[in-house]
């Protein structure tokens, strides 16, 4: 089947966060929103289906997720997918991916203990370990070449703390596209495992991935998975995240359970919603082609940005990432300020694309542009963004 990507479809009075909502991340109402990470595709249709089936049931009752039918659909996904075995035993469901984080970080760490986390980095990570109480150690990235890696040897000085209790990780990496490869985790692994640091891993964008790179759940690397979580969830690779729900994987037993208490008895949260739950199960049952084809349409998407920047703003550097739908975007060149370079954006080219500093970026001056869209509206947001630094430059 041959997805049309192409189409356009209006989201403005959904009540959406990127279109409706602008105002709150960029001051204006009108503005091209290229922000929060999610995408301006319909869903697959085999998702559609099953949903409209279910509002004809008409009957919206309590749902359960502890069940063969979601759990066997993950596990199948990951099998076919990614060559790799998960056990129905280590699933569970959780309301989002940062409730599992942040209730795993509750149930793993005291309040004076560290977690260690690399930057730059997603935003919610900041936010949710200032309000945990827990101490943020950052663990910068290395940026050469336009390409980041691991500073193994900081991570390792970091890693020997004794107060240090976990590692929050993110892979592939939110925003900047790396893919960690084999040797990466396996050096990330055993670096936990000798200082007895456990590892969270937010998975979330592992089903975008380009070309020779290859995603490897880091439960395939360790040889103790109890000392590994990954949270993750289907709603960036099918376009759901308002239907709601995500899904942990959680191997140590007890710390499963102690989840699983919190979740149901402290937070009362343990009732998954039923849409979320048919979008997990025929989205991974049978949608992988629309993950194939939605996969190169993005990648197209990539490489119009990579040859717009190159011809038209010689000013920014842009490679394609190895992964997700966020254009990671050098702009370090350009002498203003990250907020002079907002300003700039909204008010003269009327476009809404994040500010690498949301990221805590520690060396240069970054755009993550969301390509995750129709070509009409890329090439629309690329001229709105060439109009901005025109401007920019003309007054430098």
């Amino acid at each position: 089947m041959r997805i049309n990507f192409d189409k356009v479809i209006n989201r403005k009075e959904t009540y959406c966060t990127q279109w409706d909502f602008t105002e709150d991340r960029f001051g204006k109402s009108d503005v091209l929103p290229f922000s929060i990470s999610d995408m301006d595709f319909q869903s697959p249709p085999e998702i559609l289906r099953a949903i409209a089936e279910h509002v004809k049931h008409g009957i919206f009752g309590y749902t359960r997720w502890n069940h063969d039918a979601y759990k066997s659909a993950i596990a199948h996904w990951y099998k076919s997918r990614f060559s790799t075995d998960i056990s129905d035993e280590w699933i569970v469901y959780s309301p989002s991916v940062i409730y599992s984080i942040s209730t795993l970080i509750v149930i793993l760490t005291n309040e004076t203990d560290q977690v260690i986390l690399q930057t730059p980095g997603y935003d919610a990570f900041f936010k949710q370990l200032s309000a945990s109480g827990r101490e943020m150690v950052q663990n910068p990235l290395i940026y050469k070449n336009s390409s980041y890696s691991i500073d193994f040897d900081l991570l390792e000085r970091q890693l020997s703390n004794p107060k240090a209790k976990i590692l929050l990780f993110c892979n592939p990496h939110n925003p900047t596209g790396r893919v960690w490869s084999h040797r990466e985790l396996q050096n990330i692994v055993d670096l936990c495992e000798k200082h007895h640091v456990k590892i969270i891993s937010d998975d979330i964008h592992m089903d975008i991935v380009y070309q020779n790179h290859r995603y490897t759940p880091i439960t395939d690397i360790t040889g103790n998975p109890d000392n590994v979580f990954i949270c993750t969830s289907a709603s960036k690779t099918f376009n759901t995240p308002s239907l709601g729900g995500s899904y942990a994987f959680i191997p140590d037993e007890k710390v499963r359970d102690q989840f699983l208490a919190i979740m149901k008895q402290r937070d009362g949260l343990s009732s998954a919603t039923i849409f979320g739950v048919l979008s997990i199960i025929e989205g991974y049952n049978h949608a992988a082609y629309w993950v194939d084809e939605l996969v190169a349409y993005l990648y197209d998407n990539m490489k119009l940005v990579s040859s717009f920047i190159q011809e038209e703003l010689p000013n920014m550097t842009f490679k394609i990432p190895e992964s997700t739908y966020l254009a990671w975007i050098d702009c370090s060149k350009l002498h203003p300020s990250d907020d002079e370079i907002q300003d700039f954006l909204v008010n003269i080219g009327n476009v809404g694309i994040m500010s690498g500093g949301v990221y805590h970026v520690s060396e240069g001056k970054f755009l993550r542009m969301n390509l995750g869209c129709p070509r009409d509206k890329l090439v629309d947001g690329l001229e709105r963004l060439k109009k901005s630094v025109q401007k920019i430059e003309l007054l430098l």
